[in-house]
């Protein structure tokens, strides 16, 4: 939606701009084919590593993301699929927060569907190969359980 390779470069900033966030490592823009509504532009991801500092919890960080968005003119007031799966001008996602396990009212840690996504998969490869999930899976082992293909920057899944 709009210039996507901008909001990604937009959002980054604003991360690194956070109070007690330092972004350690970001990984290249890849785009993905959309999942539930095919109608519409291929989709534009990214992953960044970031450290916490002081009292940025994972809820906090949530909270954060969310304002980064709403900053940018996302709007998260709906929950119908046609807004879920349709175009947006950002979505960040808390996907990891160290090797915290958590479930509440606000976020769900890992995230639940993570292990299911190559267009997460594969960013997060490239900055984090050697990564463990808290159960234990290894990120190559979640990449070799899923059907996919990479072309350049293009994931089909």
């Amino acid at each position: 939606m709009g210039d996507t390779d901008g909001n990604l470069a937009r959002a980054v900033e604003a991360i690194a701009a956070l109070d007690g966030v330092t972004v350690k490592a970001v990984s290249g823009v890849y785009r993905t084919e959309p999942q539930e509504k095919k109608e519409q532009a291929w989709f534009a991801n990214q992953v960044l590593c970031v450290s916490c500092i002081g009292a940025m919890d994972p809820e906090s960080l949530l909270t954060s993301l969310l304002n980064i968005e709403s900053s940018m003119g996302r709007c998260r007031n709906s929950s119908a699929p046609e807004d879920r799966f349709g175009p947006r001008v950002i979505d960040l996602d808390l996907l990891l927060f160290g090797d915290v396990v958590m479930e509440s009212e606000k976020l769900i840690l890992p995230h639940p569907r993570m292990q299911q996504r190559a267009f997460v998969l594969v960013p997060l490869r490239e900055i984090a190969p050697e990564l463990t999930f808290p159960d234990g899976k290894t990120l190559v082992q979640a990449l070799n359980a899923l059907q996919y293909r990479l072309e350049g920057d293009q994931i089909w899944q």
